[in-house]
């Protein structure tokens, strides 16, 4: 009985399936990497053109609720011409009474221009009857001989103020026939309102022109008035869907920033549970170069080249006439003269594009010497490509990299290269950690 339960002697371990489902392990991990660093990549995009839509979304809603202003601006405007064409028309009414009145004055002139016309007629009249009675008197002296030689003399002298008199009638009643037609002329233009006929005079038609012409401007104003306002209430109609579009877009851009924190999150899960990808290096090197800037720093602070107050200095001093703005700070002469040591080398590394150590709110006091130019007054596309050094990184990869206290960060961004340049990089960052108390971040940014 006991022999039918002997132990079966064990079988031959065949070691090749394992050594397959290893390798297929691998293979799948390596997919998942790829997989993973292609989704990161296009998180990235996703989420700089989301960005870039949001940023645009608002500042067109602003551009629209400025251009509503000056709308508002406008039709205020409009309204103070409306008030003006309105006494403007009231003043021509006032004027029209007042040529008017004007014109009853002159025909009054012309009326007493005729009686004086009419008196110098009666002079001429006595003056020529006076000129033949000196001439009768004159004869009857000369007749009288001695006895009448006086008044003879008197005679004479009757008659040639009795011409001179005449002459100066007639001329009083030539200019004051010519001065009678050219008032009563005016007399005509000003009283001359027009009839069924439109036979108004020069003054009120000019008068009815210029009534005409502001009532134009008055009904020009309103019809421009009431489309400004209508234009008003479509741009204010347009801001709201353009605000609304913004809050979307940014609601859009959290999901997306949480999507591509999940692949950075899965890539980093993968890197630090030792699988070697194609991050790795650049993980390691970070993390290198990092442990290298802290032995840099706490050198200069036991040598005494730098106190812990000015290592620490976050009393960032504007530099004046930068664009885009730049800083000083305590500790920016140090950083210039210790870190290229350590950043330019990596540069040598496939793929890298910069390597830079920042403080923890993302200040840069030197940059690697391509992109550490200095800056070209009013060219502010070439000083974002080239001057990015003494510059403040505040946005969100910048933080995150200057701020992480974990062994290492990766994370994928577009870089703006300035002109309206893009490039998507990654970036690994490791903790610059000195003497314990924690500066900043090595930031290490590569292409895919």
């Amino acid at each position: 009985m006991l022999s039918l339960f002997r132990p079966r002697p064990a079988p031959a371990v065949d070691t090749a399936p394992a050594t397959e489902q290893r390798n297929d392990g691998d293979a799948l991990v390596q997919r998942l990497v790829r997989e993973t660093a292609h989704l990161g990549r296009e998180a990235a995009e996703v989420r700089g053109v989301i960005d870039d839509t949001q940023k645009a979304a608002v500042r067109l809603a602003e551009s629209v609720q400025a251009l509503v202003q000056r709308l508002a601006d406008v039709s205020q405007v409009q309204g103070r011409i409306g008030e003006h064409t309105a006494q403007g028309s009231t003043a021509v009414g006032r004027a029209r009474a007042a040529v008017e009145a004007v014109g009853g004055e002159v025909a009054g002139i012309v009326d007493t221009l005729r009686e004086v016309a009419s008196a110098a007629g009666e002079i001429t009249q006595i003056a020529l009857q006076t000129r033949l009675v000196a001439f009768n008197a004159s004869v009857e002296a000369k007749r009288a001989g001695e006895a009448g030689r006086g008044f003879g003399v008197v005679a004479d002298a009757v008659k040639d103020l009795a011409a001179k008199v005449e002459q100066s009638s007639k001329l009083i009643m030539d200019t004051v026939g010519r001065l009678d037609g050219r008032i009563a002329g005016l007399a005509r233009e000003i009283q001359a309102r027009g009839g069924s006929g439109g036979d108004s005079g020069a003054v009120h038609r000019a008068l009815t022109e210029v009534d005409e012409g502001v009532a134009r401007i008055a009904a020009s104003a309103l019809q421009s008035r009431e489309a400004v306002a209508d234009v008003n209430r479509q741009m204010g109609s347009i801001e709201t869907d353009m605000r609304g579009s913004a809050k979307a877009l940014d609601g859009a851009l959290k999901r997306s920033e949480a999507f591509l924190k999940a692949s950075e999150s899965l890539i980093e899960i993968i890197a630090d549970a030792g699988v070697e990808t194609p991050d790795s290096v650049y993980i390691r090197t970070a993390q290198q170069v990092a442990a290298q800037v802290a032995q840099l720093f706490e050198g200069a602070l036991r040598s005494g080249a730098i106190g812990a107050a000015e290592l620490y200095d976050e009393h960032y001093v504007p530099i004046p006439g930068s664009n885009p703005q730049q800083h000083l700070t305590r500790f920016v002469a140090l950083a210039e003269r210790l870190l290229p040591q350590v950043q330019e080398k990596v540069l040598e590394i496939d793929k890298v594009v910069f390597c830079i150590a920042v403080d923890r709110n993302g200040y840069i006091p030197c940059h690697n010497r391509q992109y550490n130019q200095p800056q070209r007054p009013g060219d502010v596309a070439w000083n974002t490509a080239h001057s990015r050094g003494r510059r403040i990184f505040n946005d969100r990869t910048g933080l995150a990299s200057a701020r992480n206290q974990r062994p290492f960060l990766l994370q994928t961004y577009r870089r703006d290269m300035g002109g309206g340049n893009f490039v998507v990089m990654k970036e690994a960052a490791a903790p610059i950690v000195v003497d314990g108390r924690h500066w900043g971040g090595l930031r290490l940014a590569f292409k895919f």
